[in-house]
């Protein structure tokens, strides 16, 4: 009989079967290689762009806030604005009621009498003046009483002084003006 061996082609083959394992191995371990290699390449893209997207949204964002600010300003100038006219038309509406004050104030004046200051704070008026007699500031007070403008006229102080006369004094007065009267002038009543 013949002897027929079978151990080489049995080691022929798994020669074989262990180099198709091999070059199999190697093909998963480089389309593995290259999927992770491109699965990277993907993901620095989408990072990249989802960073470009997020630049372009904070320079939007900083743009905005730059009009925004810029628009709270021109508020604000609005409504200084605003306020100088109010202010002003306050001003333009008092006008003709400080002119009638002084006239009724001229007029509440007797002879003899003279002011050296004359100072309002509100509604007082604080004044400093010379009579050539007390007579004259009693007529003073009793005119300012009369008068439609002012009310509660109160001598703080009299001094004598003789800068008038003899008989002179030295004095200081409050009165308190008649506000309805100002706001109805400012009206146009």
């Amino acid at each position: 009989m013949t002897n027929v061996n079978l151990l080489p082609w049995r080691e022929i083959e798994r020669q074989e079967k262990k180099k198709e394992f091999l070059i199999v191995l190697g093909m998963v371990a480089a389309i593995a290689l290259f999927l992770a290699v491109a699965w990277g390449y993907w993901v620095n893209g989408q990072i990249e762009w989802q960073t470009d997207r997020n630049n372009l949204l904070n320079s939007e964002i900083a743009m905005l806030d730059e009009k925004v600010k810029e628009i709270k300003e021109l508020k604000l100038r609005r409504q200084q604005v605003l306020e100088r006219m109010e202010v002003i038309k306050a001003l333009q509406g008092n006008r003709p009621g400080i002119v009638k004050v002084f006239d009724e104030f001229v007029r509440s004046v007797p002879s003899g009498v003279f002011f050296i200051e004359a100072k309002r704070v509100g509604e007082n008026v604080s004044l400093v003046g010379f009579a050539e007699s007390n007579n004259r500031i009693s007529s003073l007070m009793r005119q300012l009483d009369a008068s439609e403008r002012f009310k509660e006229p109160n001598l703080t102080k009299v001094d004598a002084n003789d800068t008038l006369g003899d008989q002179g004094s030295r004095f200081e007065l409050q009165v308190r003006l008649n506000m309805t009267l100002d706001e109805a002038d400012a009206e146009g009543v």
